[in-house]
């Protein structure tokens, strides 16, 4: 299992499955150098080239709305539909989509990272897992309006790209959190606290704040 030098999530680890995803990450991690995140303009088209068309730029909104500014072909090309100006958050349940707009505030108020799995299904019954992986970015000022993200499929079956994706099933959720992110990291825990509370359960799955410290 490939395990990054660069991050530490989840109260056990976390490991980004797909090597795209680990690319965009490296990418991200150089980028900002000491810094919490790089600037939206900093960001490079040609340098991450091979997977340009499986990303995306969101543009946080004061209301916790999360649109596309961006996205690449690919990515539309999942869902069968050209995804900007639509919110992120559309298309999955209610319980899903209030575990992911944690995660996301997450992110833009945090300075993390953040990977979700969900499994894409089609109107056929066709079923196909993926990988998202979002990272913070600087617009202007110091606060995190934008997000650059990739999709990824964990196969690469026959009908993907000609059947579009139309429902989403949450399969997990992590966050990320870079090694220099020490400032950013909740307080160590007080003597005697017990137990580890997630932020948000949905069913099996549940989103904590922070990592480790180790």
């Amino acid at each position: 299992m490939w395990k990054s030098p660069e991050f530490r999530g989840g109260r056990h680890g976390t490991s980004i499955r797909h090597a795209a995803n680990r690319t965009l990450y490296r990418y991200w991690d150089e980028l900002r150098g000491e810094r919490p995140a790089p600037m939206r303009h900093e960001i490079e088209p040609t340098q991450i080239g091979a997977m340009l068309s499986d990303t995306f730029i969101l543009e946080v909104s004061p209301d916790k709305e999360y649109a596309y500014r961006l996205a690449g072909t690919r990515v539309c090309g999942y869902f069968g539909q050209e995804l900007k100006g639509r919110n992120w958050l559309d298309g999955w349940s209610d319980q899903a989509r209030e575990a992911l707009s944690t995660l996301l505030h997450t992110v833009v108020t945090k300075g993390t990272g953040a990977l979700v799995g969900f499994t894409g299904q089609t109107e056929r019954g066709h079923t196909c897992p993926f990988e998202t992986l979002v990272l913070p970015l600087v617009n202007r000022g110091a606060t995190f309006t934008r997000m650059i993200g990739a999709t990824m499929p964990l196969d690469q079956p026959y009908w993907l790209g000609a059947y579009p994706v139309v429902s989403l099933d949450l399969t997990a959720l992590d966050i990320l959190w870079p090694n220099n992110s020490g400032h950013f990291r909740p307080p160590p825990r007080k003597p005697g606290a017990t137990g580890d509370f997630p932020l948000l359960r949905k069913g099996h799955l549940a989103l904590y704040e922070g990592g480790r410290t180790d």
